[in-house]
């Protein structure tokens, strides 16, 4: 009788396994820190800097968000859906301003994620400033991977920032890492038509639910370039978008105070991608 018992609990504690209900933290390489009262993993994977931050009670279905640059900066949002039971989660391509090569870096990290460690595969994407351009170019090449997408006063179209060919200040030195990045002359640049601007048909047709949250004076990175234009085509594309704007707020400082309505939003569509 306790043979067999023993393998009874033997067998299920395996299905637990199998079925991804079990991940240990500690599972997660690297250095081990304090974040905010949470652990913190810093690794490596695939020749980029990888931060995973762990809640100390997960939620149901591994659930995450998925933080584009500036890590740590304004990390209200986070630290809620943190103790919400969320996973937070950064792949460093600082200076790739989101193109092909930061898309490829990030497939391989969401496939780290959802197949070692059983994350959810849709993903909430949040990026801030610059971080919009590789939130959004990773949600168009890949829909069927996303929850929802919260920009904070996110850069929509590289001609704007940093190539300030607009009302926008631009950055020369980013400029030139930009072309390079992306390895185009400053002509072809000009005629791209790869921008999250010019890419907002799959994210349409996915059903991916935006946020946006702005400076109504951003001179860094103009709502007029950027955040306009993605409201105005997405929603003629039949997307839905919300758009909070904070009046004579320029791009600095970023987020809300208080971060609930960004966290309701990214835990309804979270929630809603789950039931799918």
């Amino acid at each position: 009788m306790r043979v067999r018992c023993v393998r009874v609990l033997l067998t299920a504690y395996l299905v637990f396994v199998a079925q991804g209900s079990f991940v240990r933290a500690d599972e997660f390489p690297g250095r081990k820190s304090d974040w905010h009262g949470f652990d913190r993993f810093d690794f490596e994977h695939a020749g980029r800097n990888c931060i995973v931050v762990t809640p100390q009670d997960e939620a149901p279905d591994r659930p995450w968000v998925w933080r584009a640059r500036f890590f740590g900066h304004e990390p209200q949002a986070d630290v809620a859906l943190l103790q919400r039971g969320y996973h937070v989660v950064y792949c460093d391509v600082a200076n790739l301003f989101g193109s092909p090569q930061a898309v490829e870096h990030w497939n391989r990290f969401y496939d780290l994620l959802t197949t070692k460690h059983g994350f959810a595969k849709r993903t909430a994407l949040e990026g801030m400033s610059r971080g919009g351009l590789i939130i959004y170019n990773w949600a168009a090449a890949n829909p069927d991977k996303v929850a929802c997408l919260y920009g904070d006063a996110p850069v929509c179209d590289f001609k704007s920032w940093p190539g300030g060919k607009g009302v926008g200040k631009g950055s020369a030195a980013a400029w030139r890492d930009c072309l390079k990045a992306y390895g185009l002359t400053e002509q072809q640049a000009l005629q791209y038509d790869r921008n999250p601007i010019d890419q907002l048909e799959p994210l349409a047709k996915a059903g991916i639910p935006i946020l946006h949250v702005v400076g109504a004076a951003d001179e860094v990175v103009p709502v007029a370039e950027n955040t306009a234009i993605i409201e105005q085509r997405y929603q003629a594309l039949g997307g839905s978008i919300e758009i909070i704007s904070k009046p004579g707020v320029g791009h600095h400082p970023h987020a809300l105070k208080d971060p609930q309505p960004i966290v309701d939003f990214i835990v309804q569509h979270t929630q809603a991608a789950a039931s799918r």
